[in-house]
């Protein structure tokens, strides 16, 4: 017998003798109902929290949110599929790094907010491009319509594929050094802007 089989013989005998574990209650995994307001309200302030702007419009005034939001920059980059229009966009899904790079702002949408966390999640589908797409321009606008917004991170997983690859995003890039001193835009946008469309 080999070293390994050795070795796979007594983890096996030791996974036989081990106590069958109790069954564990999941019933944490839910969120009780809440008023659809206070879900947004709290993934608004939660977001802020994270040193992101958080500017919220109802549906009918989205394409003048962004108007006001991409005032003051000049190349804009949206990715294929993005269910509303943004003023002065191209697409840039064909662009290199460096050319994600010299870019001001990149728009998106998302797949799930989870107020609980303040996160946003993207999945990469229509509307939301590839990851870097998202992660190479200085400044991320990201658009979460208020029925895509849940209470946890369970109900959040929950309307995810797994098979597809995610990004989640809870504010700005940052990282801290050995001292505490926070550095942002390290591993993606210094600035983050949510545009949350409720109503």
């Amino acid at each position: 017998m080999s070293a390994r089989e050795e070795i796979l013989a007594a983890v096996r005998a030791a996974l036989r003798e081990a106590p069958v574990p109790p069954e564990v209650s999941r019933g944490y995994r839910e969120s009780p109902s809440e008023d659809r307001a206070v879900v947004l309200d709290r993934f608004a302030e939660r977001v802020a929290e994270y040193r992101a702007t958080v500017v919220r419009c109802a549906p009918a005034g989205l394409a003048e949110t962004l108007e006001t939001v991409l005032a003051d920059l000049t190349s804009v980059v949206v990715p294929a599929g993005l269910p509303f229009e943004v003023p002065r966009a191209t697409v840039g899904d064909s662009l290199s790094a460096a050319g994600l790079d010299a870019v001001d702002v990149v728009v998106t949408a998302a797949a799930v907010g989870i107020a609980r966390t303040g996160t946003i999640v993207l999945d990469h589908g229509p509307g939301q491009g590839r990851r870097a797409l998202s992660l190479v321009p200085d400044r991320h606008v990201c658009v979460v319509f208020g029925d895509q917004v849940v209470a946890g991170v369970p109900e959040g997983v929950a309307r995810l594929d797994p098979g597809r690859p995610q990004t989640w995003i809870s504010g700005p890039s940052a990282t801290s050094d050995i001292e505490l001193d926070r550095v942002e835009g390290v591993h993606g946008p210094r600035q983050l802007t949510v545009v949350l469309v409720d109503g």
